[in-house]
């Protein structure tokens, strides 16, 4: 198993990308701290992998709140005893908009969820891994981070961030064997996708032109990405740190 007597915190676990990671890492032995806002989604994820064997436990946590962050990582740290692996995965998304019509508050929550929650994340996280000896750190940027569409200024430069912030904090950690990587992927068929499509469109038409500009010819899917993270969260990238990898299709191309 690749994640053995690992344990492994999985942030927006409650569905999408978060999901199908928690459970293919739970497949390959890790302990899974299944955090996520949305109740629900989180126990959900907890009953399928406790129904195949594996071992994991929800705590609702809003990312974008200092306090619930730090709850969250003593929470793992009591329950599980240490935390090998952190895979900063909930974020947000916003409409396709013109930046003269995004409102400031929008901008602020995205900034809130995609890279503060980052930051603190990582801060209460980073002190656990290094009295253990090292550890990793996944962070969720976007080829949107990378190569933007149109009307997502607050979203794109917040993946932007995302990938500055996982090169910064590469070097500082590097000393402590805490690796830190980033997954850029593109377009992926998960809940929060629709709420990208710009009003009059339908999401099959917008999908439609998604899929026209990705070369291999379809949208990712959430195991996709998961297999990405399995491979970070692994000894197999024992080598990477400070690394972005695309799932993106050839898009980036």
């Amino acid at each position: 198993m690749k994640l053995f007597n690992k344990v492994a915190i999985i942030t927006g676990a409650g569905s999408g990308i978060g999901r199908a990671s928690a459970i293919m890492f739970a497949k390959e032995g890790a302990k899974i701290i299944v955090a996520d806002i949305n109740d629900g989604g989180g126990e959900d994820t907890v009953a399928a992998i406790k129904s195949s064997g594996g071992e994991a436990a929800f705590v609702h946590t809003d990312v974008s709140l200092a306090y619930e962050v730090e709850s969250l990582i003593k929470v793992a740290k009591n329950k599980f005893g240490k935390i090998d692996i952190l895979f900063n995965n909930a974020g947000v998304v916003h409409e396709l908009t013109p930046v003269e019509n995004l409102d400031e508050s929008l901008f602020d929550r995205v900034y809130a969820v995609n890279v503060k929650a980052h930051f603190m994340t990582a801060k209460h996280v980073v002190p656990v891994m290094r009295e253990a000896g090292g550890g990793v750190i996944i962070n969720m940027a976007s080829m949107a981070g990378i190569r933007p569409r149109k009307g997502q200024s607050a979203y794109a430069s917040s993946k932007a961030a995302v990938i500055g912030l996982t090169k910064a904090l590469a070097l500082e950690l590097a000393p402590h064997r805490i690796r830190v990587n980033c997954i850029c992927p593109a377009a992926v068929d998960t809940p929060l996708a629709p709420q990208m499509v710009p009003k009059g469109i339908s999401v099959e038409e917008f999908n439609e032109a998604i899929i026209q500009t990705m070369p291999l010819g379809r949208i990712a899917t959430p195991e996709d990405v998961g297999y990405a993270a399995l491979y970070l969260a692994s000894d197999e990238s024992a080598m990477l740190t400070g690394s972005c990898i695309n799932v993106d299709g050839g898009r980036g191309i």
